[in-house]
């Protein structure tokens, strides 16, 4: 129904502000990456909205990118994810670490954000699969080659040469996520 509003910024106060369209004060909840990229009060904004009605109310969110806004209409698909579960991960991760989270299967890094739990992030993991890849550009293939190299230059900066980081990189799964690769990488290096 409302899918984009230009106006000058009335308030800020996290997550909510306002923003004076015409002389009309529209409230708006928004994920902390947009309020923190958002210009001074008073001057003039644009936001992608997501309008909701709901039985106590209706609510508007706000966006300043189109992958953020398709992250939270994904992230509300999901069962057991609310509007305000969906804005804490966009909070706390931006669309391309949650896309990457999801296509490496990480579940640590969701269960890092507040109010996410292991079984909501497991769900997030299994329901989110595949659905974020193509807003944000990152696939299977490029989270995987991003997992490799972080591992690679975590064993580098441990101490180890690039000859023992090698040969603990072969060793390892090939979609291993960057957490769960040093951890193991760190083990096969231990038994030499």
């Amino acid at each position: 129904m409302i899918g984009r509003l230009t106006g000058v910024l009335a308030e800020k106060n996290p997550p909510q502000i306002v923003l004076d369209v015409n002389g009309v004060g529209y409230e708006l909840d928004v994920p902390m990456s947009t309020f923190y990229n958002l210009p001074a009060s008073g001057e003039k904004t644009t936001l992608l909205t997501h309008f909701a009605v709901r039985e106590d109310g209706h609510y508007l969110y706000g966006f300043l990118s189109e992958a953020e806004r398709f992250a939270f209409r994904q992230l509300l698909k999901v069962s057991g994810i609310g509007a305000r579960t969906a804005l804490s991960v966009l909070s706390g991760l931006s669309v391309g670490d949650l896309a990457a989270a999801v296509a490496q299967q990480e579940l640590g890094r969701l269960i890092k954000v507040p109010g996410i739990g292991k079984k909501t992030a497991e769900r997030l993991l299994l329901e989110l699969k595949g659905k974020l890849a193509e807003t944000t550009g990152i696939s299977l293939r490029t989270a995987v080659d991003d997992a490799k190299q972080d591992i690679s230059n975590a064993l580098l900066a441990l101490g180890y040469n690039e000859k023992e980081a090698a040969s603990a990189m072969k060793q390892l799964p090939a979609d291993i996520g960057t957490s769960d690769g040093i951890r193991q990488a760190l083990k096969l290096l231990s038994k030499v």
